[in-house]
């Protein structure tokens, strides 16, 4: 599991002074892109070797609401990772406040650089099955 720490900005706010909604697709990606930096596999050296993983599927629940200024804590892991799909899940914490704010997954595939749908390389298949929780 790989935790990625986020400010909630005035910008991710919404008039009522809770985060949009959109907001946390926005720190799943950015904890995402982490994750996969930690386990070595950076989406600029993936796409080096041809490879995108795009997301063909997202859900969010939301339990609690997020204000201004929170800090947040974004738990991320491998979920589940198959020769042509990847499948990341992420929970969403106050660091203060501990309870569970929203939680939620995206669905990836590996696709070429033109766009065919590819089993992922063996050495990108190791590392994600070894990261896997």
């Amino acid at each position: 599991m790989f935790e990625y720490r986020v400010r909630v900005r005035y910008a991710d706010i919404d008039r009522m002074n809770v985060a949009y909604h959109s907001r946390y697709f926005e720190w799943f990606e950015a904890a995402r892109t982490e994750l996969l930096r930690r386990t070595g596999l950076d989406y600029k050296t993936v796409e080096q070797q041809g490879i995108m993983m795009p997301v063909i599927e997202a859900h969010c629940r939301y339990m609690r609401p997020v204000h201004y200024d929170e800090m947040l804590q974004i738990r991320t892991f491998i979920k589940s990772a198959g020769r042509t799909r990847l499948r990341i899940e992420y929970g969403v914490y106050g660091e203060e406040d501990t309870r569970k704010r929203a939680d939620g997954y995206t669905v990836h595939c590996f696709l070429t650089s033109g766009g065919q749908v590819v089993r992922a390389p063996d050495p990108l298949y190791d590392i994600l099955r070894t990261d896997q929780k």
